[in-house]
């Protein structure tokens, strides 16, 4: 009986090795994410400075008088009749708190009272919002930005119709603890 004897040359085959279709897909598409990371990154929303604001807001004692104007019956172009004050104690303020920050909406409320405004609720807010905002329904947008001025908030919005947004009281959402 006899056995098959194998070959005593080995044949060495040189060439690449080409990886599998799923890998060289994978490889693809971390390239594609990493370059619409990068071309969609952004600094995020852009806030308004309101210190600019708050400084024409707020009145001087010594406010100039106009020289060689007197009292005049109707308002021209260049004299705009002056908007009434904001009364703050006319005014009733719903403060939600949109963070994990425990009692950030009553902390703030007191702020709101502290400046003269009624608190009439404070709750948690469940939802997406960007940015700490004044919400203001329909005729109190000066009294909105009043009550932005007094708290340092920056976004001032018209109240969403269709949301839990009160349609009578102004509403200050918070994202974050105010400086």
């Amino acid at each position: 009986m006899t056995f098959p004897t194998w070959p005593t040359r080995r044949h060495h085959q040189r060439g690449a090795v080409l990886p599998s279709p799923v890998v060289l897909l994978t490889i693809v598409a971390v390239a594609l994410a990493a370059v619409a990371f990068v071309a969609t990154r952004g600094d995020g929303p852009a806030e308004r400075d309101i210190s600019a604001t708050k400084a024409a807001a707020t009145p001087t004692d010594a406010e100039p008088a106009d020289e060689g104007t007197g009292p005049s019956e109707t308002p021209t172009e260049e004299q705009k009749p002056t908007p009434k004050p904001v009364v703050r104690g006319d005014h009733a303020v719903v403060v939600f708190n949109n963070t994990r920050v425990r009692g950030l909406a009553a902390r703030v409320a007191e702020k709101v009272k502290a400046a003269g405004w009624q608190v009439a609720a404070t709750d948690n807010w469940y939802g997406t919002v960007p940015a700490t905002t004044v919400y203001f329904p329909q005729g109190k947008k000066a009294a909105a930005r009043q009550l932005a001025l007094d708290l340092g908030i920056a976004r001032v919005l018209r109240a969403d119709a269709d949301s839990d947004m009160s349609s009578t009281n102004l509403t200050v959402i918070l994202t974050a603890e105010l400086d």
